[in-house]
C-alpha cells in the first residue's frame, strides 16, 4: 500500500498511521466489546500495510480486530468518517484494507458484531488443546492470577485451524515474521492460558501467549530443539509470563536424554533478556558457577554442567558465567574488577582477531591503497575504543539482568 507517495498535500487528511488505526481486543464478556480499556495496539504493521505503515483514503479510520479470549473467534470492522473521492485525488483509490488483512487473518471471521457477541456464549465450554505441562501464579495489582502451559503437536485434532488464528499476531509483534509450515510434524507448540472464573463462576480459559519450537535432528539419533517464535500478548506483559513459558519449555526438554541442547532462532532483545535471566537463575544453582569458582575463569566444566542439567548451549553457558562473575566481582577491588573486564573484552575481541587474520591472508591479492584502507579500519586505537564502548554497553545490560535476578530468581521446577 505505497500509493501515498504520489498523493498531493491537500489529500494528507486521508492519510493515517496504520499502527494508530488498528485496535485489538481479547473479549471475555459482551461488556469488553465496548470497553476501551481492553484495547491494545500493534508494535508494527509494515508486514501488512507496507513499509511506510500508512493507509490512504480514509478520515478517522479505525480497524477493529477483536478475538474471543479462548476460542479466538474473530470480528473485523473497518470504520471511518469519510472515504476519498478518486476524482478529487488524481484518480487514487482508497487502499483495500480488507484485502490486506485477509492475507494474514484466516477465513471464517465475522463482520457482524451481534454474531460475534453471540459467539461469546461458547467460551465457557472452551478447554485448552494438548497436554498440561506446568501451572504458575502471578500477582498483578494485588490480585493473584493463575496460568497454565500446554504442549501441543500437529496431530492434535482441530488445533492447526486454531493456531492459524493465533499466529496472526506475529505479524503485528515480531519483525520479519512468517507463518509456519504445519505439515512438518517436527513442530511443537507451547501455549499459555490464564485460568479464571467467568460471570457464572465457572472455570474459563483465555490465551495469553505462545511459543513454537522445531525439533531438529542431531546425529546420531538425538534432537536439538530450536525456539522459533515466542510471544506474550500486550495485556499480559510485565508478569514474568515469558520467563515461565521459557522455563516450561526448558523443563520439558531437559528431562529428555536425546536432547543435545536448546537453541533460539534470532531472538529479539526482549526475549534474549528473558532467556539470560532464566539461564542465570539456572546456572546460579550449579556447583561450577559458585562465586569462589567463577572468579577462576570460564572452563569446560561449566559448559558440561550447564548442558547436562539444563540443556544450555555453550554460548549461553559463557554468557551466564560473565553475568554471574560480574555479580560476584567487587568493583572496589581494582585488580579484581580489571581482571573481569579483561576477561570479557578478550571474548569480545575474538571476531576482530579473526578479521585481522583474514586480512593477512588477503594481503597478496590487495593493492597498497586497499590494504591501507583495511588496516585503518582495523587499527589498534580504533579497536580499543570500540571494545570499550561494547564492554560498557554489555555491562549495563548484564546489570539489568542481575537487577531482575536479585529481585526474584526463576526457580527451576
Amino acid at each position: 500500500m505505497e500509493s501515498l507517495k504520489s498523493v498531493k498535500s491537500d489529500n494528507n487528511m486521508f492519510v493515517i498511521d496504520s499502527n494508530e488505526a488498528l485496535e485489538f481486543k481479547f473479549v471475555r464478556t459482551a461488556e469488553d466489546v465496548h470497553d476501551d480499556k481492553c484495547i491494545f495496539k500493534p508494535d508494527l504493521s509494515h508486514q501488512v500495510f507496507g513499509e511506510s505503515e500508512t493507509i490512504f483514503g480514509y478520515k478517522n479510520l479505525k480497524i477493529k480486530i477483536y478475538y474471543s479470549a479462548g476460542r479466538l473467534n474473530t470480528y473485523v470492522a473497518v470504520e471511518y468518517d469519510e472515504k476519498v473521492n478518486p476524482n478529487k485525488a488524481d484518480g487514487l483509490k482508497p487502499d483495500p484494507i480488507l484485502q490486506a488483512l485477509e492475507e494474514v487473518i484466516p477465513s471464517g471471521y465475522t463482520q457482524n458484531l451481534d454474531d460475534f457477541i453471540a459467539s461469546l456464549s461458547k467460551e465457557a465450554t472452551f478447554k485448552p488443546f494438548g497436554t498440561l505441562l506446568q501451572k504458575f501464579t502471578t500477582n498483578m495489582h494485588g490480585k493473584d492470577r493463575e496460568y497454565e502451559v500446554y504442549l501441543v503437536d500437529t496431530t492434535t485434532k482441530d488445533f492447526i485451524a486454531y493456531f492459524k488464528r493465533l499466529q496472526t499476531f506475529v505479524m503485528w509483534y515480531i519483525d520479519a515474521a512468517s507463518f509456519l509450515d504445519h505439515d512438518d510434524e517436527s513442530w511443537r507448540y507451547f501455549l499459555v492460558f490464564e485460568k479464571y472464573k467467568n460471570d457464572d463462576n465457572q472455570d474459563a480459559y483465555a490465551v495469553v501467549g505462545f511459543a513454537t519450537v522445531f525439533e531438529y535432528y542431531a546425529y546420531p539419533e538425538n534432537i536439538r530443539p530450536r525456539i522459533s517464535q515466542i510471544l506474550v500478548f500486550p495485556p499480559f506483559k510485565n508478569q514474568s509470563i515469558g520467563a515461565h513459558l521459557y522455563n516450561a519449555i526448558n523443563k520439558h526438554y531437559r528431562v529428555n536424554s536425546k536432547v543435545t541442547d536448546i537453541t533460539v532462532e534470532t531472538p529479539s532483545e526482549d526475549f534474549q533478556r528473558v532467556r539470560d535471566y532464566v539461564d542465570v537463575s539456572y546456572c546460579s544453582t550449579l556447583e561450577s558457577y559458585k562465586p569462589d569458582k567463577i572468579q577462576q575463569g570460564f572452563n569446560q566444566n561449566m559448559i558440561q554442567q550447564a548442558n547436562k542439567v539444563y540443556k544450555i548451549n555453550p554460548k549461553q553457558a559463557r554468557k551466564a558465567y560473565e553475568i554471574l562473575r560480574l555479580n560476584s566481582t567487587n568493583q572496589a577491588d581494582k585488580a579484581q574488577y580489571q581482571s573481569y573486564r579483561l576477561d570479557v573484552k578478550k571474548r569480545l575481541n575474538v571476531p576482530f582477531q579473526k578479521e585481522v587474520a583474514s586480512l593477512k591472508k588477503l594481503q597478496s591479492k590487495m593493492n597498497s591503497s586497499e590494504l591501507q584502507a583495511a588496516l585503518n579500519l582495523t587499527s589498534s586505537e580504533k579497536r580499543i575504543e570500540r571494545l570499550d564502548q561494547d564492554y560498557k554497553k554489555l555491562e549495563e545490560e548484564y546489570r539489568r539482568i542481575l537487577d531482575r535476578f536479585h529481585t526474584k530468581p526463576m526457580q527451576p521446577t
